[in-house]
């Protein structure tokens, strides 16, 4: 299982180190969550390519870095994230008008490409893209609206997806990631690794005040371990 903190819980001035302090502790993928202030519910803004490309010069190229646009122009902009130094690109199957399409632009250009679906967005809409993806992410959440619990009916949703992926690497097809975002903490994390679940989004379960991130982390790895 690999733990990927989300950034947006982090005073913002102190940034840099927070990030310096996840790698320190084992971190070697970060997740950006990008909102234009339009496209979630509660009309958020958060960073752009600026603070991104600010970040990569910060990490140098040994840590992933991927960007999940919760934007409404992902298509017109995306090419701004690649240029900013992220490696992969996951946009929501629900923004984007000509998915096939996309996925070819940012594939082309050498990133790697993952689609995301809401909560209330049928796992079905986004099979099709299987073949030509390199991960999907499951929102366990509503995104952009605080205060959500975890949803534990996305199980059905992470199987079927598990399933198809299993059935495609096995005819050697791709092996796509599965991560999910929203809700994951120390107490349910295993339950979603079992589900099948390969990459976790983790934001106030890794950056909050109850300890450090490396603290935070063990106690999050000594869960996956029993």
């Amino acid at each position: 299982m690999i733990i990927a903190p989300s950034i947006l819980t982090a005073d913002f001035c102190e940034i840099g180190k927070l990030i310096d302090e996840s790698i320190n502790a084992g971190i070697n993928w970060i997740h950006l969550d990008i909102m234009d202030g339009n496209w979630v519910v509660n009309k958020t803004i958060t960073f752009g390519p600026a603070v991104i490309n600010s970040i990569r010069k910060r990490i140098g190229n040994e840590v992933m870095l991927d960007c999940h646009l919760m934007i409404t122009n992902a298509e017109e902009t995306w090419q701004q994230f690649a240029n900013a130094g992220v490696d992969l690109i996951i946009v929501h199957i629900e923004a984007v008008k000509n998915m096939g399409a996309l996925i070819n632009e940012i594939t082309n250009a050498g990133k790697k490409v993952g689609i995301v679906f809401n909560p209330d967005t049928p796992v079905e809409d986004v099979l099709p893209y299987l073949e030509q993806i390199d991960l999907v992410l499951v929102m366990s959440v509503v995104p952009g609206k605080g205060g959500q619990s975890f949803m534990p009916e996305v199980e059905n949703k992470i199987r079927t997806l598990k399933e198809k992926i299993n059935i495609q690497k096995s005819n050697g097809g791709k092996k796509v990631k599965i991560m999910i975002d929203g809700g994951i903490k120390a107490h349910n994390i295993s339950l979603v690794k079992e589900w099948g679940v390969d990459v976790s989004v983790i934001g106030s379960g890794l950056i909050n005040d109850k300890g450090t991130i490396k603290e935070n982390l063990t106690e999050i790895q000594n869960a996956l371990a029993n």
